[in-house]
């Protein structure tokens, strides 16, 4: 018989093995991670999967290939409470942003950064809108908001992304209906010539928190105003600016692609921004490692 063929899971994770700096991460979480006793710990291993604790638990005991990714016998998998501890351990000493920190720091080595311009964006995350539960009512700490016509209930994704590489440099999590312009002072890298946004972001650049700013903001527009008789011209020019503003802004798309599809974080699993913010720091970490796939690394 010939030789099996691989599974887009394995592809992939055989890729995230390559790309992921263990030691680093490993090193920065040590201090922190109770130490095992006589008998042995069980190890702690990533998850992107979107899977619940419980269902990490269960898909590891029934999927040989997550198991040999972990690096883990079938008699050593952690239980779900286990699993529990170590999310919570990450949580409690913030160490998801500090791994996010590092591995910026691991790929500016490699020199994967040029910090030249960013791109900033922000998508929404769903949350339940359920009040089918203890205290009979929603999530107090994510809101609704309107995009479009259609009315969501979650929070959002902010990020800055390098123009260059496609990187993402920085993240914050906030409640749906937090303005993009109100944050976006956070998700730049300082230093950068121009930012590009998306139509969202128009006024920004007449904000206090920029105004010592030297920076050339690139931001879309829906329309423009023309004389008459110059509607031609006017329009042609309008289309360039606007597709060339696209073609370079479309590199956040990326980021939140791998996140939404990827790795399959479409809904919030936690209650409250902390925990899910977390989240978005383990995942936007993962995303710029699987971008840098194809780089020697």
């Amino acid at each position: 018989m010939g030789e099996r063929k691989p599974t887009r899971r394995e592809v992939f994770l055989q890729v995230m093995e390559q790309v992921i700096p263990w030691d680093l991460l490993i090193k920065a979480i040590e201090p922190y991670y109770p130490k095992a006793g006589p008998q042995g710990g069980r190890p702690a291993y990533p998850n992107w999967y979107g899977y619940a604790d419980l269902s990490m638990e269960e898909a590891l005991y029934e999927n040989e290939v997550l198991r040999r990714f972990a690096k883990v016998r079938i008699e050593r998998i952690a239980d779900a409470t286990s699993l529990l501890h170590f999310r919570h351990l990450l949580e409690r000493y913030g160490l998801c942003p500090k791994l996010f920190e590092l591995v910026k720091t691991h790929l500016d080595s490699k020199g994967l950064w040029l910090k030249e311009g960013s791109i900033v964006d922000a998508t929404i995350i769903h949350a339940p809108t359920s009040t089918k539960n203890r205290n009979r009512q929603r999530d107090p700490e994510m809101h609704a908001t309107r995009k479009g016509k259609q009315m969501y209930f979650g929070m959002k994704a902010h990020i800055g992304v390098d123009t260059a590489s496609g990187l993402v440099h920085h993240v914050l999590g906030t409640a749906a209906h937090v303005s993009d312009v109100t944050v976006a002072h956070h998700l730049l890298q300082g230093g950068e010539q121009e930012v590009y946004a998306d139509a969202g972001y128009q006024g920004v650049m007449k904000r206090p928190e920029h105004w010592h700013r030297q920076v050339n903001w690139q931001i879309c527009r829906h329309r423009i105003y023309v004389l008459p008789g110059q509607e031609q011209a006017m329009l042609q020019a309008h289309r360039f600016r606007e597709r060339a503003k696209a073609s370079l802004r479309a590199k956040v798309e990326h980021a939140f692609r791998i996140v939404k599809c990827q790795f399959g974080f479409r809904k919030v699993r936690y209650k409250g921004l902390f925990k899910n913010t977390a989240q978005l720091f383990t995942l936007f970490t993962l995303a710029n490692l699987w971008m840098v796939r194809h780089h020697a690394y």
